[in-house]
């Protein structure tokens, strides 16, 4: 990777901005039904601009019976009414662009809802203008579904039919058909869908599921997993061989760019499957496919200097040549990473994230270390949980809303949320705010200084050795050297460097800029960046 001025493609503004994610029905709630809109999104867009995102990834919201948190699409062309209006969304839109902030969109190509008008009809006949628009298929010869294919939400991936006397196929829930991008049409349908967002001023799109969308056309049967078990959700107890990451997948992916580059410098991000050694095809080569693969390395790793090594060079090594990369540490089907690292070391993924080369992804409240909210069992919204019991799959502690204030309903609604909020009522937006050494101010200064030190967003990534539970780097461009060494334990350790520098931050937040010569020490839980002399 060339530390050589930037080429108009080393300056498209995802490599600069940081990402931050947002589920509309946790965020903000402004007519007291407990859920979060877009006019509640809206009040909160100054927050946004104060902690200095560049982007916003907002979760779906068109028209959807909410079986699946909003993925289950009704109408492709229109707003929820509980989200609030197309008015309202052109006015968040507005609003964001007035605040130098982007706006990336949930796109779900994949399935619709059973209620959606295309399904409705396909599912009338066999002969009507939409029967070959989802995946259909005759019985098995004992009657059954045709194959051994899997729902991910547990059970056969096949649902009857008594109308055409067949089964359709369904990746999620019996109520999310699987479109067939194997017909002109459905694509056509899917690209007029994207430019009706982009239009609005859409920034770009996050591709759901992007690597299911086509099947097998054969509809062979997917082998067992050898390595399966009784810990092994029913689900998974099939290699998907047949259903996800199929070559012809990556054609599909292709014609969604393709669309996306009728517009000038928009972003296509996607939901990839597979392990790290499988990230680098979703870039693409001669044709160019997704932008950003999203990577949710950081958040699978071992927490430990030598584990992250190993998987940050892993992961730098999968992608092809003067593709960009992206790191990814929350999401809305994610567990919170502060319940996995704790509050202390929370702080040094924080400065990992917006020092280490890529664009950060972040989900609404990470900036604060939310982390996995109980949820009582009459609470639970989320199908996993409800369907397929006992294997920790429930999303819903993830998803609970955001807490901005210390009240009862923490100042996300009047009325009662439909998820609970965290009982740790200290740890909000308001008091963080309030101290100036708080993870949220922590995050902030962060993004400030990554935007300042271009060295930071687009230097070349340089690692060290790790060793003695540090984990450390250097970022370089042109004369520019940036050195962050993170201290992955609760004990002292000694950074054993040479040199001298300016130190520019420590994740305590606690040492004004100085003047710093190696080797230095490392307090418990501490990082710092160091800018050093030539």
């Amino acid at each position: 990777m060339s530390s050589k001025p930037a080429s108009p493609r080393d300056a498209a503004w995802w490599r600069n901005a940081v990402i931050y994610e947002i589920a509309a029905i946790s965020f903000q709630d402004s007519n007291g039904d407990g859920q979060g809109d877009l006019p509640g999104l809206l009040q909160r867009v100054d927050y946004l601009q104060w902690l200095g995102v560049g982007a916003v990834w907002l979760g779906p919201i068109c028209k959807s019976p909410m079986q699946d948190f909003g993925y289950d699409i009704a109408d492709f062309s229109a707003v929820d009414p509980r989200f609030g209006t197309m008015e309202d969304f052109e006015r968040v839109v507005r609003a964001l662009h007035e605040a130098g902030i982007k706006l990336i969109l949930d796109f779900v190509p994949n399935h619709t809802s059973d209620q959606h008008a295309w399904f409705q009809e396909s599912r009338t006949s066999r002969d009507n203008p939409k029967a070959d628009w989802y995946i259909w298929a005759e019985a098995g010869a004992n009657g059954g579904p045709p194959n051994n294919w899997l729902s991910r939400f547990g059970g056969s991936g096949w649902e009857w039919c008594e109308a055409r006397r067949q089964f359709y196929y369904h990746s999620f829930l019996t109520s999310q058909p699987d479109l067939n991008w194997r017909n002109e049409q459905v694509r056509q349908a899917m690209a007029d869908t994207m430019r009706f967002w982009l239009d609005r001023g859409v920034d770009g799109f996050r591709v759901d599921a992007s690597a299911v969308l086509i099947k097998d056309e054969l509809l062979r049967d997917n082998p067992a997993d050898p390595e399966a078990d009784g810990n092994t959700p029913p689900p998974q107890k099939y290699t998907p061989v047949f259903t996800d990451d199929r070559p012809e997948t990556m054609r599909c992916i292709e014609y969604i760019r393709n669309v996306l580059d009728e517009y000038d410098e928009r972003l296509l991000c996607g939901e990839v499957q597979g392990k790290t050694d499988r990230i680098g095809h979703f870039y693409g080569n001669s044709k160019p496919r997704l932008h950003l693969p999203l990577n949710f390395a950081l958040l699978d790793t071992e927490w430990n200097a030598v584990a992250l090594q190993a998987t940050i060079d892993a992961y730098f090594n999968a992608i092809p040549d003067g593709a960009w990369p992206d790191f990814v540490i929350g999401g809305h089907d994610k567990h919170r990473v502060a319940s996995k690292l704790g509050q202390a070391q929370s702080r040094i993924l924080a400065m990992l994230l917006m020092t280490i080369r890529g664009t950060p992804f972040l989900f609404a409240g990470d900036e604060i270390g939310s982390e996995q909210v109980k949820i009582p069992p009459e609470k639970i919204q989320d199908p996993f949980e409800k369907l397929v019991k006992g294997f920790d799959l429930n999303r819903d502690p993830e998803r609970a809303p955001l807490r901005w204030d210390d009240t009862a309903r923490g100042g996300f609604t009047t009325g009662e949320p439909w998820l609970p909020l965290s009982e740790d009522r200290s740890r909000n937006i308001e008091a963080q705010r309030r101290d100036a050494r708080s993870l949220l101010n922590l995050y902030r200064e962060l993004i400030a200084l990554r935007r300042r030190e271009r060295c930071l967003s687009h230097g070349e990534y340089r690692p060290r050795r790790a060793h003695n539970d540090i984990f450390w780097f250097a970022r370089t461009l042109d004369e520019t050297e940036i050195l962050v060494a993170l201290n992955l334990c609760r004990e002292p350790r000694l950074l054993e460097w040479q040199g001298s520098g300016s130190r520019l931050m420590s994740t305590y937040l606690d040492r004004e800029a100085g003047k710093v010569e190696g080797p230095t020490h490392l307090r418990p839980n501490e990082g710092v960046i160091v800018k050093v002399s030539r």
